[in-house]
């Protein structure tokens, strides 16, 4: 295979999905592989909390591309029996400032109906808009999500063998001009906005090609796992010890042994971990400001605008309330929220969309377990970051989400037992995103997309995988870097 390098023994830091999953394919291909991992469980962003009874999943709560983790599976020794996966439909219950609302599902007759009572024309538009998102995934799916990228070469081979494929991914124009093109109704153009920020941009600088996302979505379906998303990280840690692979928790990497190709790992108490090969799983900003020596990389990384954030409140409720499983409920003035993430002074938003997902089963019965997120600035200095750590601030911040709710028409205040909050610092502390930058770097500008830390290192024998690398964030990109990976290295 193509870019073989003949190995043997695979280091892999950090055990998120992508870690994980890379390392059962090496496995699977014959290699000694080693998975050593910071915190004191694996998953990565596939975080979970326990309280009283109630239990919420931290990170992703939804899942779409389910073929991605199908193959997987049973390229690595068939799906397992106790991974159960339910289709959602509504995938997302929409509500807007007007006090009109949108359950978008994926039955097309019925989706284009509820479209057009929104208003007239509506549903023509969405499924037009559809259509080219459908052009923009099948011309970008095989070139630059399911294959390794060389940068702006990439696009410039496309552009030679393809070039309609280029004039459909539309590498000029921004998501939020697709949006003005093909939709007449502001509410559709916000609901198009929001999917940019599903990998951490701002959609008035995002590329077009992030279309594509509502298509997987309309197409694919979005699914949930019975018992909540972390049973993917369990499935996943399974599977690499079925196929031999050591894991060591609690163990934290402070350099990568490169002179210059890798040679190992040295751990924080001295030791050092011998390997023909290194797969890191971590954020890319991280690996090369802190791990190992690579300036070009670490100058490209500096020029990228890092992604956006997140604010969580997990709220235990008493009583039901008959929620959706997922539900968006937007702002009157969606632009001063990217303003106030992105923007030369950050702040947190004062007035920002709100993400509820309240899954069934996660509560004692007789109440819900509500898993409430608003995107934020990163923590730390500097433009398009705050100081999240400032007392009082995440206290203060979690109340007026909480009020926006009730003003939004989902109150709750009174029926709150208790809850809990995590920050971006604390996301940061949490999963070594640098800042809590939930996917590293955004795809802010154009190309960005295209453009991501690639799986291949500069550093002979380093590769990267997860949502900080190429192809991005989100659960089904990720298992498709280890895949990338995986091809890359080729066999023992």
């Amino acid at each position: 295979m193509e870019g073989t390098v003949g190995v043997s023994r695979v280091v892999v830091i950090g055990a998120g999905v992508g870690g994980l999953a890379a390392a059962a394919r090496l496995a699977h291909l014959g290699h000694a592989v080693t998975v050593v991992e910071a915190a004191e469980t694996v998953g990565g962003k596939l975080g979970v909390r326990e309280r009283d009874g109630f239990r919420f999943d931290t990170g992703p709560s939804l899942l779409t591309l389910p073929g991605v983790f199908e193959d997987f599976f049973r390229e690595t020794g068939g799906w397992p029996a106790d991974l159960v996966l339910r289709r959602l439909d509504p995938v997302t219950h929409y509500r807007f400032a007007d006090g009109s609302t949108l359950d978008m599902t994926s039955d097309g007759p019925q989706l284009h109906r509820r479209l057009e009572q929104l208003s007239p024309g509506a549903g023509d538009d969405w499924f037009e808009l559809l259509e080219r998102a459908h052009r923009i995934w099948r011309a970008s799916r095989a070139p630059f999500l399911e294959s390794a990228l060389h940068g702006s070469r990439t696009l410039a081979a496309l552009t030679l063998k393809h070039p309609g494929d280029v004039a459909t991914l539309a590498p000029g124009r921004s998501l939020r001009h697709l949006g003005r093109r093909h939709l007449g109704d502001p509410r559709l153009r916000m609901l198009l906005d929001r999917y940019a920020t599903y990998n951490g941009s701002d959609p008035r600088r995002a590329p077009a090609a992030l279309a594509a996302i509502p298509w997987v979505e309309h197409a694919f379906g979005g699914w949930y796992v019975e018992g909540g998303l972390r049973r993917l990280a369990d499935a996943l840690l399974d599977r690499v010890l079925a196929l031999g692979v050591t894991v060591r928790t609690s163990t934290r990497v402070t350099t990568i042994v490169a002179d210059p190709a890798v040679r190992g790992v040295r751990l924080e108490d001295g030791e050092e971990l011998p390997a023909d090969v290194v797969v890191a799983n971590a954020d890319a900003t991280h690996v090369y400001r802190d791990l190992v020596t690579c300036p070009s990389a670490e100058r490209r990384l500096a020029r990228a605008v890092p992604s956006l954030s997140g604010f969580v409140l997990l709220l235990a409720v008493e009583g039901t309330t008959g929620a959706a499983h997922h539900t968006v409920l937007f702002p009157q003035d969606y632009d001063a929220e990217f303003d106030a993430v992105f923007g030369e002074h950050a702040h947190p938003v004062e007035d920002p969309a709100l993400y509820v997902c309240v899954p069934p089963g996660q509560a004692p019965v007789g109440s819900e377990a509500w898993f409430v997120l608003v995107n934020a600035p990163r923590h730390g200095s500097g433009r398009g970051a705050i100081d999240w750590r400032t007392p009082g601030l995440a206290d203060s911040y979690a109340d007026r989400v909480v009020e926006l709710l009730g003003e939004r028409g989902m109150p709750v205040a009174d029926r709150v037992r208790w809850r809990e909050v995590i920050t971006p610092a604390e996301l940061e502390d949490q999963t070594g995103a640098v800042g809590g930058a939930i996917y590293g770097s955004s795809s802010n500008g154009t190309t960005a997309a295209f453009l991501r830390p690639a799986n291949r290192s500069p550093v002979p024998g380093l590769f990267l995988v997860g949502g900080s690398s190429h192809p991005g964030g989100g659960l089904p990109l990720v298992a498709l870097s280890a895949k990338i990976v995986s091809d890359l290295i080729g066999p023992a």
